[in-house]
């Protein structure tokens, strides 16, 4: 008898789960976007879009908006040019001397010193050498070769041109001369 009511309990257990299962109508579905998405057709009603292309390459030679051209080259000679010819638009800008700060002791103080005297942490801990000081007499920086190292860099010092953009690098310029005017009081 108890074999009989084993089978007859499996049976029954059996019956029930295979009677709830129906095909023929789906279970709830509580968030249906999310099972069956609406496909769209983005590129097909346009005649822009004609032989199946999915999207457009910008036109030959355009310019990303706000992007602007520093045309001397990467040089002894462009550094010269830079040193004697290019002049801070800052005024343009409207310098604001906190956050050139900021930007400075992020990217340039560590090798140059927060006061730029050479004397950056990198420096004193002998990981790098011969960083010198802003008002070094052999030096004679201007703001257009300031402008110009940071765009290409100078010897092991590595370019920023794509850390700072064209207004970070003219802020970070302007603390630049700032910071030589304190050093050569």
């Amino acid at each position: 008898m108890k074999t009989t009511l084993k089978i007859s309990i499996i049976a029954l257990l059996f019956a029930g789960l295979v009677s709830c299962q129906k095909n023929s109508r789906p279970n709830f579905q509580y968030m249906p976007n999310m099972y069956e998405s609406v496909g769209y057709e983005t590129y097909q009603e346009s005649d822009a879009f004609a032989n199946g292309i999915a999207a457009q390459l910008p036109a030959e030679g355009s310019i990303p908006r706000g992007y602007k051209f520093y045309e001397i080259e990467d040089s002894n000679e462009g550094y010269l040019q830079a040193k004697s010819e290019l002049t801070n638009p800052v005024k343009d800008f409207k310098y604001d001397q906190p956050r050139a700060k900021e930007l400075y002791e992020i990217y340039c103080g560590i090798c140059h010193g927060n006061r730029g005297n050479g004397k950056g942490k990198l420096v004193e801990r002998e990981k790098i050498l011969g960083v010198p000081s802003y008002d070094d007499v052999g030096r004679a920086i201007t703001e257009g070769s300031v402008y110009h190292v940071i765009y290409y860099g100078l010897n092991t010092m590595g370019a920023y041109k794509n850390q700072l953009n064209e207004e970070e690098r003219w802020q970070v310029t302007t603390y630049v001369m700032e910071l030589k005017a304190e050093l050569e009081k």
